[in-house]
């Protein structure tokens, strides 16, 4: 490459050339988060064409990574590129929450907390981190996988406080107002304390009325993430009984009954 500009009598009109060897960048990153999802479709509950759905709510948490930036006037740029980042990763997080249910499926709550927790941190983890220029790594992009593990917290206790309360009748309608109650419970449970030590920290500068806005609003917009999984989970029967059995909706349904080959004496009698 060389630079070139007239500066008139003050100097030459091209600078030293400089050699640059340009590479394509690698694609890998952005297709990491597919092959975890596809690695999860392979295993053994998942092998039949009903597990496959799921890519359609994924599909939709992808899809907001294209929007764009004009459909969003009311975000400056970095806001707007780090509001897509969390929801795409979220997304991956859910699915494979999805895909892992049946491994959860009618144990104790304390155990599916914490398999809905590791699996949503994880993937929505490695769907965020490949992404990053780690180059150019700083404390913002710290600061957003702490928001986003933060976020994975919200989504499992809602998720378990909603089959909580929903253990007796779970109607959809009932549980996804439930599951958005959580939410918006659980934000101001694990992000309130930190709340309240910033205003005192700050002599109570921190203005409250945009803290309690903040709270439904971030709350609206992790169940629009959840939504589509939740219709899936309402429509297809495959994941129907995979959400009961996540969130311990009612009761466990009974295995089939094999009946007993009769012996060869008694039939000949």
């Amino acid at each position: 490459m060389v630079a070139y500009a007239d500066l008139g009598g003050l100097g030459s009109k091209q600078g030293v050339p400089v050699s640059y060897n340009w590479v394509m960048p690698s694609l890998m990153p952005q297709f990491l988060p597919w092959l975890a999802i596809l690695a999860l479709l392979l295993l053994k509950p998942n092998r039949c064409a009903s597990a496959w759905w799921v890519l359609i709510p994924l599909g939709c948490a992808a899809a907001v990574a294209r929007v764009p930036q004009s459909a969003w006037e009311l975000l400056p740029s970095s806001q707007f590129e780090v509001f897509l980042e969390l929801i795409s990763a979220l997304g991956f997080g859910l699915a494979a929450v999805w895909l892992l249910s049946s491994y959860l499926g009618w144990k104790h709550r304390m155990l599916a907390f914490l398999g809905i927790l590791l699996a949503q941190g994880v993937f929505s983890s490695l769907a965020y981190v490949v992404r990053q220029d780690w180059e150019g790594l700083g404390s913002e992009t710290f600061a957003l996988g702490v928001l986003l593990m933060v976020t994975a917290l919200v989504i499992s206790v809602a998720l378990s406080l909603a089959g909580l309360m929903c253990r007796g009748r779970h109607g959809w309608l009932r549980l996804s107002l439930w599951l958005l109650a959580a939410l918006v419970v659980a934000w101001l449970v694990v992000i309130g304390p930190f709340s309240i030590i910033a205003m005192i920290a700050s002599g109570g500068n921190v203005p409250v009325l945009q803290f309690l806005i903040s709270v439904p609003v971030a709350a609206g917009i992790i169940f629009g993430v959840l939504l589509p999984f939740l219709v899936l989970s309402f429509i297809k029967g495959f994941y129907r009984e995979r959400l009961k059995g996540l969130l311990l909706l009612g009761v466990a349904a009974a295995p089939p009954v094999i009946p007993s080959p009769i012996p060869a004496a008694a039939a000949a009698a």
